[in-house]
């Protein structure tokens, strides 16, 4: 396996694997990423974290860049979904990732899951406007998905809260796993009574019970 790829492999062959994408801010080892790959390894997702053109030469360069434009960050992702096919044990393929990882996976995701190349999507915090713009929606593509998709949110995440997501006009079939009090990384406040490696976990057991589900 080459370099470029951080796997998370389960103990027995996994039940499906998870092509795992970044967000825009934080590699594919930021606590987040690797907290969750974790979590769903220990319960039989195998996991494949990639990083976008810009993290690779930030990681290399060591100084910050802003992310590819959207058709870069689709044909690498969309390499990458290539490369799975090929490199990756048979076992249903779904695909995802953290904010902005997540959205670029939902934007694939139907012509992948027609042509029967994966199974679903997972998003985990998805990007439905930028910050501070919540008139600019990120939802065209998601009123008519019929790829199996659950969004997995924190329900006062800045980029779309649960009081904003309930307007939106979105495919009924979109599966929501709402995170009580979470933001954007699903971190709660103390108040609230729960914690973020809870949610952590709790949307790790939702992501696999959702790829259980379609196991095929």
């Amino acid at each position: 396996m080459s370099s470029d790829w951080l796997i998370d492999r389960p103990e027995q062959a996994p039940i499906a694997w998870y092509l795992f994408a970044h967000g825009a801010g934080a590699p594919m080892d930021s606590d987040f990423m690797q907290s969750l790959a974790e979590m769903l390894a220990a319960q039989g997702v195998g996991v494949a974290r990639f990083e976008f053109p810009y993290m690779e030469e930030r990681r290399a360069s060591g100084k910050r860049r802003p992310p590819n434009k959207m058709d870069v960050l689709l044909e690498a992702f969309q390499a990458q979904i290539d490369r799975a096919e090929v490199e990756l044990s048979a076992a249903p393929l779904f695909i995802g990732g953290k904010s902005m990882g997540g959205r670029v996976a939902s934007m694939l995701a139907q012509e992948n899951f027609e042509r029967g190349r994966v199974a679903g999507v997972v998003c985990l915090g998805y990007p439905f406007h930028p910050p501070g713009k919540p008139e600019k929606l990120r939802t065209e593509h998601l009123q008519s998905i019929t790829c199996p998709t659950l969004i997995v949110q924190g329900t006062r995440d800045k980029l779309g809260a649960e009081e904003e997501v309930a307007r939106y006009t979105l495919c009924p079939d979109i599966e929501f796993c709402w995170l009580e009090d979470g933001d954007h990384d699903f971190k709660p406040r103390k108040a609230s009574g729960f914690t973020q490696r809870q949610h952590w976990q709790a949307a790790a057991d939702r992501a696999v019970g959702f790829m259980r589900a379609r196991e095929s």
